[in-house]
C-alpha cells in the first residue's frame, strides 16, 4: 500500500533507537523527510547515517527534553532545514521503576518536566503550520500501563495518563483542521527499556534476567516481544491519508498483553 506521505515532514522525538527508531525509519522508508531529536550525539549520527543509506533524507539534532532551551533550538532548526512539519511524533523516555507512594514532590516535579510538559510545549509550537497548511499527524508514545497500570512503574502510569488526557482534548479542538490526534500505547517491545524493566523485574524476583524476560514473552498471547519495526509500520500508516478518520483514539500495540476490551 503506498501511504501517500511521500514528501512530508516529520519530527520524531526520542528517535535515535527503540521505539523512536522504528518509527522514524518507517516514515522515512515512505519517503518522508525526518528529523529525529534525541539526547546523545554518536547515536543519532550512526541512526541518520544508517537512515540516509537506505531511504529518505534525514536529519538529526541532540537535545534533552528536560532542558527546553536546548530542545526548542533543536526544534526550530529542524524546521528551518525541512519547513513547515506535518508529522510530530512525541516519545519521551520514561523515569525509573518506583511506586507512587512516598515520592518526593521535586521527583514528581521533575519528571513532569522532562516527560510531559515539553511534548505539550512542542505540539503548540507546531500546530499552527498545521492549522495553516489544514493538515498534521500528531501522535504520542505512551505504554500500555495507562489502560491497566504497571505497579513497578507508579510515575509513568501516573503522568503518562495526564498525557491521554490531554491528547484527547486536543484531538477535539484541532480535528476540524484536518489534524489527527493519537497515542500508541506498546506492550512489551524488544528496546532497551524492556531490558531495563526485565532487569528490575528479575531483582525483585530473585530471578535471572533472562527468566524474567521469559515470563514476560510467555504471558503475552503472541508469545513473544514486539518489534520496533512492527511499531513503526503501525505509526507510519497513522501518519497517513488512509488514516484521517481516526483521531481521538488510543491504538494498543501489545501482542494482546491487556486483558481489558
Amino acid at each position: 500500500m503506498d501511504l501517500q506521505i511521500r514528501g512530508k515532514t516529520a519530527i520524531v522525538l526520542g528517535a535515535s533507537k527503540g521505539i523512536g527508531r522504528g518509527i522514524a525509519e518507517a516514515l522515512a522508508a515512505e519517503g518522508v523527510s525526518v528529523a529525529i531529536i534525541a539526547r546523545t550525539q554518536d547515536t543519532i549520527d550512526r541512526t541518520v547515517a544508517e537512515i540516509k543509506a537506505r531511504h529518505q533524507s534525514a536529519i538529526g539534532f541532540a537535545a534533552d527534553l528536560a532542558d527546553w532551551v536546548s530542545f526548542e533550538r533543536a526544534v526550530n532548526a529542524a524546521r528551518r532545514q525541512l519547513g513547515p512539519i506535518d508529522i510530530l511524533v512525541n516519545n519521551s523516555g520514561g523515569p525509573p521503576p518506583s511506586g507512587v507512594s512516598g515520592v518526593k514532590p521535586e521527583v514528581w516535579e521533575a519528571q513532569f518536566h522532562a516527560m510531559v510538559l515539553p511534548l505539550f510545549r512542542v505540539t503548540d509550537m507546531l500546530l499552527p503550520d498545521m492549522r495553516a497548511r489544514k493538515w498534521g499527524r500528531i501522535l504520542t508514545v505512551a505504554s500500555y500501563s495507562v489502560i491497566e497500570p504497571i505497579p513497578a512503574i507508579g510515575i509513568s502510569n501516573t503522568l503518562r495518563s495526564a498525557i491521554v488526557g490531554w491528547s484527547k482534548t486536543l484531538s477535539l479542538e484541532v480535528g476540524r483542521d484536518g489534524i489527527t490526534v493519537n497515542m500508541l500505547l506498546p506492550g512489551v517491545i524488544a528496546t532497551d527499556r524492556s531490558l531495563q524493566l526485565s532487569r528490575a523485574t528479575a531483582e525483585r524476583q530473585k530471578i535471572s534476567i533472562e527468566e524474567a524476560a521469559q515470563r514476560t514473552a510467555q504471558a503475552i498471547p503472541v508469545g513473544r516481544l514486539g518489534t520496533p519495526e512492527e511499531f513503526g509500520a503501525i505509526a507510519a500508516f497513522l501518519a497517513s491519508p488512509h488514516a484521517a478518520y481516526i483521531t481521538g483514539s488510543l491504538i494498543r500495540i501489545d501482542g494482546g498483553l491487556v486483558r481489558s476490551v
